[in-house]
């Protein structure tokens, strides 16, 4: 057992944090007026956490040496659906697809999913896996500074430094794959899956909104089923179906449309301290999205979405004010972006595998 500081990641920022290592894990405490003991990269790890109340036990020793958690929360690895534990419990909301054959998967897509797949090759997408270097790096900067914001929030990887991105993308590229959509020699799409013993989860999944119209993101996911498929993995996952009571999001649709579904697990809730205990009988440690009625979830959204849009055109605005009218004029003589054919289509292999 060792008590020290590690850095996480949170929401895209690197921040140091007290850390306790316990049987191979470790601990973290985050939080500001709510101390949460977690395991770190808990989502990512081939196993689950073994001896939770070994955990416990040491997290209240080391209170009085200035590692302080009111609650300590894990979770069982998916697909463990049954309680191992008698703890205070909540259920884990999983996006998940059972692997069976990439067959199987394919038959049981909506039609439109499948149009979408041979439409990204008939427009010039190759899909493939590449190597982890400088070259995938700038790719994914590019991706990253396409816009500064998507799903009508702020990116938080938004202009990023190569180093920055490198750092983001280190963790466990002994077992990871970095799944990569190319249009000619331009990255257009990239994703990145971590292999957990039989379960696979998707790190990340992100292509250049200028290319939507290929459909980057239906090929790459369907080479990521390929790939599932030929390791034997059982499951693969992509972050959480519902986020606490937020119900309707593009990116919820986006995973119906690709075949996968819901899987509740249990996340354990275990009060340390007084404090933690009032907390928890207010659901306060549910956060805001846990807490807040699912209509004024969709409401904060919309004006989210809507304050970004606003924001984005009087930028565009101020910046064509600033342009000498010769040049307003100029760019109103060329083509709009995007009108020269595309690169002839790759045919479209037996059921529409990439």
């Amino acid at each position: 057992m060792a008590s020290t500081t590690t850095e996480i990641s949170v929401q895209g920022k690197w921040v140091k944090v007290p850390a306790l290592t316990i049987g191979g894990k470790t601990i973290v405490v985050s939080g500001r007026w709510i101390k949460t003991a977690t395991v770190q990269a808990e989502e990512w790890l081939e196993t689950e956490l073994e001896d939770p109340e070994s955990c416990m036990r040491q997290l209240k020793a080391k209170r009085s040496r200035g590692l302080h958690a009111d609650i300590f929360s894990f979770a069982q690895k998916p697909p463990a659906t049954v309680p191992k534990y008698r703890y205070p419990m909540e259920w884990d909301s999983v996006a998940a697809v059972p692997i069976s054959t990439f067959e199987e998967w394919w038959e049981n897509l909506p039609q439109e999913s499948r149009k979408n797949v041979r439409r990204s090759q008939k427009r010039g997408v190759v899909v493939r896996v590449a190597e982890f270097n400088d070259d995938l790096i700038q790719g994914i900067v590019d991706i990253n500074n396409d816009s500064p914001v998507r799903q009508g929030r702020r990116f938080t990887h938004y202009g990023k430094s190569m180093e920055e991105v490198k750092r983001d993308h280190s963790s466990f590229l002994n077992r990871s794959d970095f799944i990569c959509a190319y249009l000619g020699d331009e990255l257009v799409g990239f994703l990145k899956i971590v292999y957990r013993g039989d379960i696979a989860s998707i790190l990340q999944l992100l292509a250049k909104s200028e290319h939507y119209d290929k459909r980057p993101t239906n090929a790459m996911l369907a080479k990521a089923i390929e790939l599932c498929e030929a390791k034997g993995m059982r499951f693969m996952t992509y972050g959480r179906f519902n986020v606490g009571n937020k119900r309707d999001s593009s990116i919820r649709e986006f995973k119906v449309r690709n075949g996968f579904h819901e899987i509740l697990v249990p996340r354990f809730w275990v009060p340390l301290t007084p404090w933690g205990r009032i907390c928890m009988k207010l659901k306060l440690h549910r956060g805001l999205l846990g807490m807040l009625p699912s209509s004024v979830i969709r409401g904060v959204i919309s004006l989210r979405a809507n304050w970004y849009d606003i924001r984005r055109a009087l930028s565009r605005c101020s910046s064509i004010a600033e342009q000498p009218n010769r040049n307003r004029l100029m760019e109103r003589a060329n083509p709009p972006a995007g009108s020269n054919p595309s690169s002839p289509a790759h045919p479209v292999r037996p059921g529409g595998r990439v």
